[in-house]
Formats: structure tokens, sequence, C-alpha cells
């Protein structure tokens, strides 16, 4: 341990030299365009996300009309009761408790942590396009699935659930281990955020129709429309993405090359020792240096992994506790917001739905301007990288926690609850241009796995939040909420500091492999 403190004590000259450097000094301009090819794959990877937030949210809503609200108390079996005259008649109803639906919601997360580092290693070893593309299909089928679980009773609801969580918990890293491959360093943040903000536009799409489709169709027909888009979306997905740039067959070759040389002048600026002065007269052969580096560094990492290193990196420690924090406050927003709508401030389903997904609308635009004012940032060399990283983390991780803490002391007053709840996942956001990219800054070649990892503790929050929620707010309502704010808000507190201390943007010595390329 002290040998790596003392590696990340010297490496800060290196990341400030890094941050001074011009990085795209001798290289390429080429714009982003929006008919690029890397701007294609934000598009389809946006839609991607929104579908496979819409499958994940889905319940959610749903429960809200599969339960009977009004004995929170009940019976936790899994026997249906006559349906409430609000929703559709044919839709059968189940008298859960509290404490039942905070575990059945919470059921979907004890599989979806087992298999972030797994879909990452997978994703590394046989890429992207395939490790996300079958995730997402089978989460599609199962999705569908659904309401046959739960006429069989709460176990095979929450068993479903699991399941579902293993074919959505490699989507993630699966995604990082592509956009290793295809963002270059100054378009990272908003590439991947125009991707990432598909999970709060999908959840705000869901949150909003299901709702309608519970009063229109019956809650059945959630899962069923759902589960048959998401099996339809697949279809484009297998044919319209390309694992990386050299095997796309439409994509330009000065697009091409403009990616393949940033990805690797961006090791050649953090190590210059290690640059290739050779061959600076000869174009073709630099061009070829470009490529022969390009192909190890967002590669496939491969069967071994540093595995003792990486459990030794603070850097790595600092993205994995803010992580944590943050999916905490996230999560429980995420899958616990819908009740809070209904017991708190009593709106029926559709009003529910509604006022439940106008914070991911925020969400969602937030995402996509951190990424470009972080780019813009970084482009005009107003801050360097672990500066931005930091400053958006700490937006997003401090302001919202703020918020949360005032929740509380509104009393009922739906118009500003809704306005601070919105606000809060909106600037949350931020973290997107902070410490959610902050693994490919680290460590490219392990993006997936790390992201996976780092996931994987998110995940634990994401596990125990909503049995949390459902804990404290069985014993009483409005201080239930209350507890569940504040502890959110002390974690956000607690993972910004550790990450301010520790967090870096220099790639780590155990993510470089020099020999690969020499």
């Amino acid at each position: 341990m002290q040998r790596h403190v003392d590696n990340t004590q010297a490496g800060d000259g290196t990341e400030a030299e890094q941050d001074e450097a011009p990085l795209l000094a001798q290289q390429p301009s080429f714009r982003t365009g929006l008919c690029s090819a890397r701007c294609g794959l934000a598009l389809v990877l946006h839609i991607s996300l929104f579908v496979a937030y819409a499958l994940r949210v889905s319940l959610s809503i749903a429960i809200v009309a599969m339960t009977n609200s009004s004995h929170p108390h009940g019976w936790s079996g899994s026997a249906p009761h006559s349906s409430y005259s609000a929703f559709a008649q044919d839709a059968p109803m189940y008298n859960w408790s509290a404490e039942t639906q905070g575990i059945v919601l919470s059921s979907f997360f004890y599989g979806y942590g087992l298999t972030q580092a797994l879909g990452g290693y997978c994703s590394g070893l046989l890429g992207g396009k395939p490790v996300l593309g079958s995730g997402l299909l089978l989460s599609s089928v199962l999705t569908l699935l659904v309401p046959q679980a739960a006429e069989l009773g709460v176990s095979f609801l929450m068993g479903l659930q699991a399941l579902l969580g293993l074919a959505e918990g490699v989507i993630f890293p699966a995604q990082y281990t592509l956009w290793a491959k295809w963002a270059p360093p100054l378009e990272r943040s908003r590439l991947m955020n125009i991707a990432d903000a598909g999970c709060t536009f999908g959840t705000f799409f869901a949150l909003l129709v299901a709702g309608i489709i519970c009063q229109t169709l019956g809650w059945p027909f959630v899962f069923y429309i759902f589960g048959g888009v998401g099996c339809v979306w697949c279809l484009c997905w297998f044919l319209l993405v390309y694992e990386d740039p050299a095997h796309h067959p439409w994509i330009s070759a000065r697009e091409q090359e403009y990616i393949v040389s940033l990805l690797a002048h961006q090791q050649q600026v953090e190590r210059p020792e290690k640059a290739w002065t050779a061959c600076a007269g000869d174009v073709r052969q630099e061009r070829r240096h470009w490529l022969m580096f390009y192909s190890f560094q967002g590669s496939s990492h491969g069967h071994s992994l540093p595995l003792v290193a990486m459990a030794k990196s603070l850097p790595l420690w600092a993205i994995t506790i803010a992580c944590f924090c943050t999916d905490w406050l996230f999560y429980m927003l995420l899958t616990s917001m819908p009740t809070f709508m209904s017991n708190v401030l009593h709106f029926d389903l559709r009003e529910n739905g509604l006022l439940s997904s106008l914070p991911y609308v925020g969400n969602g635009l937030g995402h996509i301007l951190a990424g470009l004012l972080a780019d813009f940032l970084l482009a005009r060399r107003v801050l360097g990288t672990a500066a931005v990283r930091k400053l958006f983390s700490a937006l997003g991780m401090l302001l919202p926690a703020i918020f949360l803490v005032a929740v509380p002391y509104i009393g009922c007053s739906s118009t500003v609850v809704v306005v601070l709840l919105t606000l809060a996942l909106t600037i949350i956001s931020m973290t997107g241009a902070g410490i959610n990219i902050n693994h490919i800054d680290i460590a490219p070649r392990y993006a997936g796995f790390l992201l996976g990892v780092t996931n994987t503790f998110g995940i634990v929050a994401g596990i125990i939040a909503p049995t949390a929620v459902g804990l404290l707010v069985s014993q009483d309502l409005q201080t239930g909420w209350r507890n569940a704010f504040f502890v959110s808000a002390a974690l956000n507190l607690f993972g910004l500091i550790f990450y301010i201390a520790f967090g870096s943007s220099t790639i780590q010595d155990w993510a470089r492999e020099d020999t690969a390329v020499q």
C-alpha cells in the first residue's frame, strides 16, 4: 500500500503536466458531426439504455396498481384480491405489505450486482457488442414473464426480478468497453453522457406511460408492451453496432484515423518518454504506430487482470466509494419515488406517474449539458482533467444532498417537493462528467471491468436502500421518509470528501503494458 501511495504522489506531477499539455497538439482535426459513426453509436446506446431502464423501473410504477395501498401493514402473501376501481377491472391486486414491496423491488439488485464485474470481464474478452445485446434481449424476454410470476407468488416474482438483474447487469460494463475504443478524450464526456441520458429518459417514459397503461389496459400490459419493444430493438442493436472503428464498414477514413490517433496520443502525452520520436518524419509509419498502440490500449484485456494492483489503487477506491454513496441516493429515488408520491403526497396513479417522471427529464437534460460543458472546459484548457472530474462530482453530490435535507421540512406542498426532487435528480447528473467517466481516465483498457466492480458496490446500495426505506416507512410514514432522505444526504457528503482527497485522472501504472507496443 505504501508503494502505491508513493507512486500516486509521484504521479501528481505527471497529472499536472498532462493537464497543461496540449492534448490535441499535432493531431488531425475532425469536429464532431451528427452523422459521424461515434455520434451514431451514442444515439444507439442512448436508445438501448432507454429501453433497459424502461424495463427495470416498470415494476416500480406497476406495483402501485398491483397492491392494496390502503393496507400497508397487511399480509404479505400473494393471493390476488379484488381490483381497485381506478384500474382495469381484469387486473388482479395483491395484498403485499410495505416491507414485502421493498423486498420485491430490491430483489432485482441481487442479480444485478452478481454480473457487473463478470459482464465487464466478458466484454473485455468477447467485445461489448455481443455482451450488451445479449443482456438486453434476455431482459426483454424476462419482462414479458412478470405477470405470470406475480400470479405464482411473491417468491416467483422475486426470483424473476433477480434473473432480470442478472441479465441487465452486463449492459453498463459492456457500454464502457465500447467507449474505450470509440470516444476521443476531449469528446468523452459529451458522447458518454448523451448515451447515459437514455437511462433517465427511459425512466421518465416508463413512469409516465406505465401509469396510463395500468388505468386503461391493466398493469400486466406494462410488461407485455415494454418487453415486446425491447425484443424488437435488440434486432436493431445487432444490425447497427460495430465493436470498434476498425470494423465499422461505413466510417470514413478521416474519422477512423482521428479516433485512433487521439486515443494513442493520450498515452503519449502522459508518458512522453515512450513517444515514438524515431518515426516523426514518416507519417505512414507514425500512423502504423498509432494503429498498433490503439489496438493494444483499446483492445480486449485478455484473461489475466492486475487484481492486486487494482485493490491497492486509491484513485479506484475513490471512484468506488463515491459511486456507492451516489447510487444510494439515486436508487432510493428510482425505486421508491412512485410510492412516496402515492402514500405521502396522495396522488392517483396517473398523477403519480407524471410527477414521479418529471425529475428524470431534468436528469437526462442535465447529463447532456454536463457532458458538453465538461468537454468545453477541457478543450479550452480552462481546467485540467482531474479538476473537471472533481468539480462536476462535487456539484453532483453536494447540491442534491442539500435538497434532500430540505424536503422533510416542506410538508405536503407537492409543487415545492417535486421542484426539489427534480433539482436533486437534475444536478446529480453532473457526476456523469465526474466519477462516472473517471474509470476510462485511469484505466481505459480495463474500463468495462472497473465499471463492473464499482457498480457492484453501487448495487449493494441499491439492495439496501429500497429495503431500508420500506422498513423505515413501515414504522412511521413521515419520520421514515425524513430519515431516509437524511441518510442519503450524509452518505453523499462522505463520498464527496473521499473522492476529492484521493481521486485522479492519470492512467495508472497497472493499466499500462508498454512492452506490448515496443
